[in-house]
């Protein structure tokens, strides 16, 4: 195993810990998660220089530094959650200008942590993340709300929320454009149970839901696509048909043993609930197999 392979165990180890862990550092987990794009230069991602010794070459700690920084910039204290709301429009909305457009949403790098501090533009989820983890290094009662379809903030009591929108540069959010958020995405009624603060764990998995649709329009990014699911893989609790989406990209790949042998792993799992199934999977394996000859 090259160094450079041990350090990429190492962080994915680290990754996997602290998802379990008791109280997850969410910022941590979606830092882990941008490193696996690559080491981080002055204009983004940038290939490994064999060789090279760089500090920080993923922007974990640079990050995090930059969330400090950024939470200091807020008077610390009590005050309401309308208030805080207010605070954070106006810093990281007005003077540091975070905020997204629809042209985000084709960038891989609007999923990334590292990339949004840097370029102060994401998609919904990660601006909220930015939103939540500066305030609640102030001192904010905050928290991730996943309303279907638009990631938003919650303030205060979460039975009566103070709502913002950060990838509209923190506007306020009416009970009624949430309403009209989720009538939009799923064409159900909002239901209180939306409005639950998001664990660390389940707003990773969305991210990483998110770069798996990025990749999956994208046939030539494979490599993203595979380490979105192995990181999704990781987390406590993950669909268990990540398995197969994982052999599948292993055969695309031409790896074809290591995709056919995780098929009929996934198999023996589908042999007690679903058996047709489990038996067209090994048929996939079998095939896969059989491109080697």
């Amino acid at each position: 195993m090259t160094t450079q392979d041990s350090a990429a165990a190492e962080r994915r180890r680290r990754f996997a810990d602290e998802a379990r862990s008791e109280r997850p550092d969410l910022a941590l987990l979606c830092l882990l998660l941008g490193a696996e794009a690559g080491p981080v230069g002055p204009a983004g991602p940038r290939p490994v220089v064999p060789g090279e010794t760089v500090p920080d070459p993923y922007g974990i700690d640079a990050a995090q530094i930059e969330l400090d920084r950024l939470a200091g910039l807020l008077p610390y204290g009590s005050r309401s959650a309308a208030a805080w709301a207010s605070a954070l429009a106006e810093l990281l909305g007005g003077r540091c200008g975070f905020g997204g457009s629809s042209a985000d949403y084709q960038r891989l790098d609007s999923s990334l942590l590292q990339q949004v501090l840097r370029r102060r533009r994401g998609l919904p989820i990660l601006l909220s993340v930015v939103w939540t983890e500066v305030a609640r290094r102030a001192g904010a009662p905050v928290y991730g709300v996943a309303l279907p379809g638009h990631f938003v903030v919650g303030f205060g009591d979460p039975a009566r929320p103070v709502l913002a929108d950060p990838f509209a540069g923190g506007a306020p959010l009416t009970g009624a454009e949430a309403r009209s958020l989720v009538e939009g995405a799923t064409g159900a009624r909002l239901d209180a149970s939306m409005l639950t603060p998001a664990r660390p764990p389940a707003v990773v998995l969305r991210i990483l839901n998110n770069i798996r649709a990025w990749a999956a329009a994208r046939p030539e990014r494979t490599d993203v696509a595979l380490w979105a699911v192995e990181l999704s893989l990781l987390l406590p609790s993950h669909p268990a048909r990540l398995r197969y989406e994982r052999a599948q990209l292993l055969v695309q790949r031409g790896e074809f043993l290591d995709g056919a042998a995780e098929m009929e792993e996934y198999a023996r799992v589908l042999d007690s609930v679903e058996p047709t199934t489990a038996e067209s999977v090994r048929r996939k394996a079998r095939a896969a197999r059989a491109l080697l000859n």
